[in-house]
């Protein structure tokens, strides 16, 4: 069994399209297409339905599909084993996060790891949506809840602590808020509702009985910038909105703590790239502790 035909094969079970494969792959579609034919050919049997929505696998991939997962770990393990004896780390390592940690954590510490490791390309996902590490769409993520099902190593990164803000701007307009029920009125800068992913996500549950406005951000980015701007009161990362000083801090006595984990699939955790990148992220993350939890009010 010729294994570029199983990479292209994995490439379009993962993606779903084969377009999407070929453009991850750097082939064009037909060859896509002719991997794909010559694999089935040789296997005698059909392994995916080309459909106007996209490609879905038949009852003979998906057995297919488990094999080659197997048949790729081996391969990756018995390259970074090979591997190990040179210093040099090369290869690719995407990395899932949540728009909050991917941007305001993260991201501007990449650098650091770059210059580390120059052969090493590192993708960085920061996108309010959950990732199949089973399917590697990603090879470390970094999630709000440790997960119970599948074979996962999971670490806890730390707490991180959120609390309610405002522009200065806004409060000069609106006047200062003293209490919870000084939130009537107003305009609330949340989440949208039916795009959250998890039910970590959900801190308006103390809001719910107020009467405000309010503006829908399906990303903690767009909430930090609307609240920035001065369109409303948010609930923000301590650790992000800490930074910004034109950002006030109302009534600390109402905040909400949550927890990063780090994950990765057991098949691929012993690889040495991922392992690094892991270290990395467990080091950035334990010299910032201090900021990620916001004193209580005493």
């Amino acid at each position: 069994m010729d294994w570029d035909h199983l990479r292209v094969f994995l490439a379009v079970a993962r993606a779903g399209q084969m377009l999407a494969a070929a453009r991850q792959l750097g082939l064009d579609h037909a060859t896509v297409g002719r991997r794909i034919g010559a694999l089935e050919t040789g296997l005698g049997a059909k392994l995916i339905e080309r459909r106007t929505t996209g490609s879905a696998l038949t009852p003979a991939g998906e057995r297919l599909l488990e094999h080659a997962e197997r048949i790729e770990t081996e391969l990756l393990q018995a390259q970074s084993a090979l591997g190990n004896a040179n210093l040099a780390l090369s290869g690719t390592v995407r990395i899932g996060a949540p728009d909050g940690f991917g941007v305001y954590f993260l991201a501007p510490r990449l650098g650091e790891l770059a210059e580390r490791y120059p052969g090493l390309t590192i993708q960085l996902a920061p996108l309010p949506r959950s990732f199949s590490l089973p399917k590697r769409e990603v090879d470390i993520a970094v999630t709000l809840q440790r997960p119970h099902e599948g074979r996962l190593i999971a670490r806890k990164l730390t707490d991180y602590s959120l609390g309610i803000y405002a522009s200065s701007d806004y409060l000069a307009r609106t006047g200062p808020m003293l209490h919870l029920t000084a939130l009537t009125g107003r305009t609330l800068v949340t989440y949208v509702e039916d795009l959250l992913y998890s039910p970590a996500l959900d801190y308006f549950e103390t809001f719910r009985a107020i009467e405000a406005r309010r503006i829908e951000c399906a990303s903690v980015v767009g909430q930090m910038e609307a609240v920035r701007a001065g369109a409303g009161v948010g609930i923000l990362h301590d650790y992000a909105a800490q930074r910004h000083p034109e950002l006030v801090k109302l009534l600390p006595e109402h905040s909400f703590r949550r927890s990063y984990w780090l994950v990765a699939h057991a098949d691929v955790h012993e690889l040495r790239r991922i392992r690094e990148v892991e270290s990395f992220i467990v080091e950035a993350v334990r010299g910032a502790r201090a900021g990620f939890v916001a004193e209580p009010v005493s």
